[in-house]
């Protein structure tokens, strides 16, 4: 006999490809998971531009990688409390799932940006190349670390690990 997940529970979303995103106000950075979800893959990044335009975007991202979850990260405090940040972090979060109709969970994404400029850095890459990559290598790390504590698919508002 199988036990259910409680009726109030989402269904976890199929095998396959999550795309994880390091929210900015300027730009947002992708990276994407293979779709046993072991390894992570910095993708790309766009400049923010009108919410229709981003839409577009993020739609030919999705269909292009076949994506089935979205981690969004969730920037914190040092305690772990939530502030501005992590308030517009939920709102792109609410918007993604309204344009793609995938789940979305948020994980920690804290040092994230500060750890890819050390690792762009450590690469001997220029001023403007770190630039270009920053951010996609910032939702890369998200990812590895949703990866690396187990790929909880927790409550879609919940801050994962």
């Amino acid at each position: 006999m199988s036990q259910q997940a409680p009726p109030s529970a989402p269904p976890p979303p199929p095998p396959g490809k999550v795309l994880a995103v390091d929210p900015g106000e300027r730009r947002i950075g992708f990276a994407i998971s293979d779709p046993e979800r072991k390894f992570s893959f910095p993708l790309t990044q766009i400049e923010r531009t009108t919410p229709e335009r981003d839409a577009i975007r993020v739609i030919e991202l999705v269909k292009e990688e076949r994506v089935v979850l979205i981690v969004v990260g969730l920037p914190l405090l040092g305690r772990g409390e939530e502030g501005a940040s992590a308030d517009r972090a939920r709102a792109l979060g609410t918007w993604l799932a309204q344009v793609t109709g995938l789940p979305i969970v948020y994980c920690d994404e804290s040092y994230s940006t500060r750890l890819a400029e050390k690792k762009l850095w450590a690469a001997g890459l220029s001023h403007a190349q770190r630039k270009a990559r920053r951010d996609a290598v910032a939702a890369q790390g998200i990812l590895e670390t949703w990866i690396e504590s187990g790929c909880p698919e927790g409550r879609p508002d919940s801050a994962g690990p």
